[in-house]
């Protein structure tokens, strides 16, 4: 039987670049999104686009409205996405977004009987979430061994980052030698529903930055092309996609 993997894939450059790497590993990738009624909602259209360039297994799209809650300027219409540096933990945060969505990769990992999971934290070139550092991922994989029948039946599933230590510019190089269409991604925090990039925001700064110093052409469309040189200090057919009573698609 063929090992498998849960990816969980935004369809940003970090996930995309992920999958990659699990589909380069040898693995059956099984690429899981999350619709949390994010503001930059092309991000998901990016995502069944990268699934299927890469040719994952299966592609689920989950939805858990955040902004129920709020809290973020990504599920919270009446806060501004900051369009310069800022200091400290911004308010592009979502809060526990990355426990969520590792919780809910975990039960899909568990019906899979999957060896891993794969998710794209990075903690170098990043915007200061703290869920995105290496603390972070060795809770969780302490709270996977505790909290599932595969660990405790001495099969344990991984949690991998493999991205964690990497600059952008590495991430970029790495997902261009494995053949990873950037083209296809989305990272704008207000990417326009057709995936048209702001220019302004963390994101599309740190994206930016990592193609330029990765030397390799940035095949973003952005709206504004003013942020030349980034400032900010570094803190095919579509695989099938299956829903369940709490999945949906838009």
């Amino acid at each position: 039987m063929n090992r498998r993997a849960v990816v969980l894939l935004s369809g940003g450059l970090d996930s995309a670049t992920v999958l990659a790497v699990a589909r380069d590993e040898g693995l059956e990738c099984h690429a899981l999104s999350l619709d949390y009624g994010q503001r930059h909602h092309a991000e998901l259209d990016a995502a069944r686009r990268v699934a299927a360039r890469l040719g994952a297994t299966a592609h689920r799209i989950m939805r858990l409205d955040m902004g129920v809650y709020g809290g973020s300027a990504l599920t919270d219409a009446s806060i501004a996405v900051p369009e310069s540096p800022t200091q400290g933990i911004p308010v592009t945060y979502v809060p526990a977004r990355n426990t969520i969505m590792l919780a809910l990769a975990l039960g899909w990992a568990e019906v899979l009987d999957a060896d891993a999971i794969y998710i794209g934290v990075n903690a170098l070139d990043y915007s200061g979430y703290p869920d995105c550092r290496p603390a972070f991922v060795e809770a969780f994989q302490a709270l996977a061994d505790l909290a599932t029948k595969r660990a405790l039946d001495g099969h344990p599933i991984h949690i991998k980052a493999p991205l964690i230590d990497l600059s952008k510019a590495d991430i970029i190089r790495m997902g261009a030698r494995l053949g990873v269409d950037y083209g296809l991604t989305v990272s704008c925090y207000q990417a326009s529903e057709s995936g048209l990039a702001c220019g302004l925001c963390d994101s599309c700064r740190l994206r930016r930055q990592g193609f330029e110093q990765a030397g390799i052409p940035d095949p973003t469309r952005y709206l504004n092309r003013r942020i030349a040189r980034p400032t900010m200090a570094t803190n095919n057919p579509s695989p099938p996609t299956t829903t369940s009573p709490l999945e949906t698609e838009r």
